[in-house]
């Protein structure tokens, strides 16, 4: 058997190649670090050189690697080699050239230089789309089938030997974007690798290309992708859905260039319909028009009225005449718009008909839709009888709590629930018996991109970044409307993932969840400028004054302990200064976010502007650290993940960060406390949410002379405690949030007890279903120990005692940790109390309370804790920028 691995070891190290990556882009990365994992040695990358500041993908991970990194920014003068950028390529010693993707004219010298030569990617079936704009003539010809090519380079475009090819059906509504992140990118990877491989073995074939049904088109861009109008409209589809984004497909109409942008149709499991493929047209004039009816073969078929409709339609021409009263007569052909009439005219056209329409649904779009009085009336006579109302989205439910409960449990991109692209799930497990509760999307990075993309569009070309931000506080308080008349729903959610105690995720987890938002919409209105008296530059005059933007596109990563209240003190702030979102959830408590975002669709809030992608932290959470297109990543969780997502941001993008960490927050008791409430509030410092609280109190300090009657009065409490279903009313003391983590928690109490901790209570899984956790209590713990030192995140109280009247003693212990979340000082001495509050190197203090938070008051941490404020104006800074304004006159 040993020498059996031992061969199969040999012949992994023997068949590996000596590699020179040249390309860029994500796709260039992922092939390189997928080629580092496979064993292969890759001794130099060639890249392009940095734009605006900011490293290509492959040259970012590659220099992590301490891979040698090249950014030459051309390989030939005139179209003659580089000497001296040639050696530098020769001097690596490569024996085969990978160029996942390049957009570089590569010499000949540089080609054909290595043993093995050179091998390349190109998105399509070759012989079929040479050239640039593979992917969008796959699509403009409605080729029934894509696919990629790895081929060996020669001195043609696209011509060299077949090594390997892939390919997949192209889907009705696919884009370039679905072509490329469903099937080109990851299986381009998996394929690049393969083949390298293939060629390490000796087995790697080189079929010639037929120049049979070969074709080559050139590049598309703005200029000649004009859409003919005059074509069926399969072959105006497969015009619009191939230009979709880049160069993007265009049209003259009435005389004004106007683009067709192209939106994905998917249907999913637990979605109801297929969505438009091209977006609203808006001209000068003030009408809109759906895309969607400007190319059908023929307009809607048009209704006939009844004889009550025909009177209602005499009614509102009526309307019409009293608005429009240069116009003679209302005709059927008579046009809202150029007949005169402004943005004040539709308000008061839409709320006159709701005044004669008690309850019909009627917005001013719906006019700009429908501007000649003809088809006003036959809109207006569809949604009297309701035939154009969209459908309610389906979504699963389960009966839990004495109620029936939906539970969304897709992504959430672009206003829609979707499967992840590779249709990947994950359980998520309710904590209180190890069952499943369901399977939830496991998102890719494909996911993360669409998130992002679908974000930003909201940001700079949607409604929310042109909104007024009093109606975007509107739209906050009616999503904290929603989530009040939910509050039941959400909180057995919350308990059913989480664990919480179904009584305290009704108060705290959704509850103050409902006020962040309320608190958050309250300021959208009241984000404020200043202006700033500065030298003038005499005779001219000056005025300096300053702006407070939103950042754009955030992220925000959120932890699983109190999975909605972090994504709403987060997000409430986030939304408030004008931003747009994708929200990763924890992966172990999923199911509260995607209910959110169900809500957050009822209130209104446009599509993209929120996006939840659920998944793991090692790909979502790090594909959102590396983004590009991200401006501000929040988060909650572990100071060693917080290091290294601020790493990955300051690499990426310098993208601005906030964190909230972790916590060993010190609770000290001086003799002179009121002790009722010092037992009360120490046992909650500790036992809240049964310890899984980022300020906890990790460690009790007792001043000597009450130590003794402390333990006992607390140990009285910690027996009366009743540990159960977190759905009983009466429980006081729920699960802990998953399996790993109730096991660690044992962990940490044997090795308190093997350190020499006295252990007075608990300290053992509790013997029934599910993950549930003994209330523990620890004394006589020295400062040396690892329980003194590190944060359990559970409900183990650690007490240790201190000697009486040693302020500055006590003080210099408790300040002895590298956290600094929060603290707390239970005295009736005032003097006292400010003394060490003062001293205390904490973010919060609590003075004879604990565990206080509210939406009006900062948040945040010192030190190892993290940085950045949560709640409170001092939140929304977290999400706005500073511009300064100088004007001369």
């Amino acid at each position: 058997m040993l020498f059996l691995l031992s061969c199969l070891l040999q012949n992994y190290y023997q068949n590996k190649l000596r590699l020179a990556l040249i390309g860029q882009s994500l796709f260039g990365q992922e092939v390189y670090t997928n080629l580092r994992k496979q064993g292969h040695r890759v001794v130099g990358v060639f890249t392009v050189p940095d734009r605006d500041g900011k490293a290509d993908p492959l040259a970012v991970v590659a220099e992590k690697d301490g891979t040698p990194v090249f950014k030459f920014p051309r390989w030939r003068v005139k179209g003659e080699p580089i000497p001296e950028v040639v050696e530098a390529y020769k001097a690596v010693g490569a024996e085969l050239n990978v160029m996942p993707f390049c957009s570089q004219f590569i010499p000949m010298n540089v080609i054909d230089h290595p043993a093995h030569g050179s091998i390349i990617y190109h998105p399509s079936i070759l012989p079929l789309h040479r050239g640039a704009s593979a992917i969008n003539w796959t699509l403009i010809q409605g080729d029934k089938k894509a696919g990629f090519s790895i081929f060996w380079a020669d001195d043609g475009l696209d011509t060299g030997p077949i090594l390997l090819q892939r390919e997949c059906p192209v889907e009705p509504n696919d884009t370039v974007d679905s072509l490329y992140n469903r099937f080109l990118f990851p299986e381009g990877i998996k394929a690049m690798v393969e083949s390298v491989q293939l060629i390490a073995d000796g087995k790697a074939p080189r079929v010639p290309q037929t120049e049979e049904g070969a074709s080559y088109e050139g590049i598309q861009k703005k200029s000649n992708s004009k859409v003919n109008l005059a074509q069926p409209a399969e072959a105006i589809h497969n015009w619009i859905r191939g230009h979709d984004k880049v160069p993007g497909a265009w049209a003259v109409i009435d005389g004004q260039v106007r683009s067709l942008k192209h939106t994905l149709a998917h249907t999913h499991t637990l979605t109801f319909t297929m969505y438009l493929m091209v977006k609203n047209l808006q001209f000068e004039d003030g009408k809109m028009i759906s895309a969607a009816k400007y190319f059908s073969s023929g307009d809607t078929a048009r209704v006939e009225l009844t004889d009550d409709e025909k009177k209602i339609a005499e009614e509102i021409r009526d309307i019409w005449k009293g608005i429009l009263s240069n116009v003679a007569a209302i005709e059927e052909t008579t046009d809202f718009f150029k007949s005169g009439a402004a943005s004040m005219d539709v308000v008061r056209l839409v709320e006159e008909i709701k005044q004669r329409c008690v309850g019909l649904q009627l917005q001013n779009e719906d006019v700009y839709m429908a501007t000649t009085f003809q088809d006003f009336i036959q809109m207006f006579v569809r949604r009297l009888r309701g035939e154009d109302q969209e459908e309610e989205m389906v979504i699963d439910y389960v009966n839990v709590n004495n109620m029936t409960v939906k539970m969304p449990w897709q992504c959430f991109i672009n206003g829609k629930f979707e499967d992840a692209e590779n249709g990947k799930t994950a359980n998520t497990i309710n904590p209180a018996d190890g069952s499943v509760i369901c399977k939830v999307a496991y998102a890719s990075v494909g996911d993360v991109d669409r998130a992002v993309a679908a974000a930003k569009e909201a940001f700079e070309v949607g409604p929310w970044g042109r909104m007024n931000p009093r109606d975007r506080g509107t739209l906050l308080y009616k999503l904290a409307d929603l989530m009040e008349e939910h509050q039941e729903e959400l909180a057995t959610i919350e308990s059913i993932d989480s664990g919480a105690v179904y009584t305290l995720a009704l108060k705290t987890h959704v509850g103050m969840s409902i006020q962040t938002f309320r608190y958050f919409a309250g300021w959208c209105d009241k984000i404020q400028g200043k202006t700033i008296p500065i030298n003038q530059a005499r005779p001219n005059r000056n005025l300096t004054f300053t702006k407070k933007e939103p950042l754009g596109v955030c992220a925000i990563v959120i932890p699983w302990n109190y999975p909605l209240m972090m994504l709403a003190w987060k997000s409430a702030a986030c939304l408030a200064a004008g931003n747009t979102l994708v929200l990763k959830p924890a992966q172990v408590t999923p199911l509260s976010a995607l209910k959110f975002a169900e809500l957050t669709v009822k209130a209104g809030i446009p599509k993209g502007v929120i996006n939840i992608v659920p998944g793991s932290g090692g790909m979502v959470g790090q594909r959102l650290s590396d983004h590009p297109d991200i401006r501000k990543l929040g988060f909650t969780g572990s100071t060693p993940i917080g290091k290294q997502i601020m790493k990955s941001c300051a690499l990426s993008n310098l993208k601005k960060v906030s964190l909230e960490l972790g916590g060993k927050s010190p609770l000290i008791i001086f003799s002179d406390c009121d002790m009722d409430k010092a037992v009360r509030m120490g046992m909650s410092s500790v036992f809240f949410n049964k310890g899984e609280n980022c300020i906890a109190a990790g460690r009790l300090f007792v001043e000597e002379s009450i130590h003794d009657e402390y333990i006992k009065r607390v140990l009285e409490e910690i027996k009366k405690m009743k540990v159960g279903d977190p759905l009983d009313r009466s429980t006081e003391h729920g699960p802990q949030n998953h399996k790993a983590h109730m096991d660690k928690l044992v962990e940490y109490c044997e090795v308190g007890v093997k350190e020499g901790a006295t252990l007075v209570y608990g300290g053992k899984q509790v013997d029934r279903p599910g993950f549930f956790m003994e209330p523990t209590l620890f004394t006589d713990v020295e400062d040396h120990m690892f329980i003194a030192k590190e944060e359990s995140f559970g409900p183990i109280m650690v007490v240790s005692k201190f000697k009486d009247g040693d302020i500055d003693g006590v003080l210099n212990r408790a300040n002895d940790t590298e956290f600094g979340l929060a603290s707390g000082v239970f005295t009736r001495d005032i003097n006292k109390a400010m003394y060490v509050s003062e001293r205390l190197d904490a973010g919060t203090v609590f003075v004879n309370t604990y565990n206080k938070t509210d939406v009006a008051s900062p948040f945040g941490g010192f030190k190892q804790s993290g940085f950045g404020k949560d709640l409170g104006e001092d939140a929304l800074n977290e999400y706005l920028r500073t511009k300064a304004v100088t004007v001369e006159y």
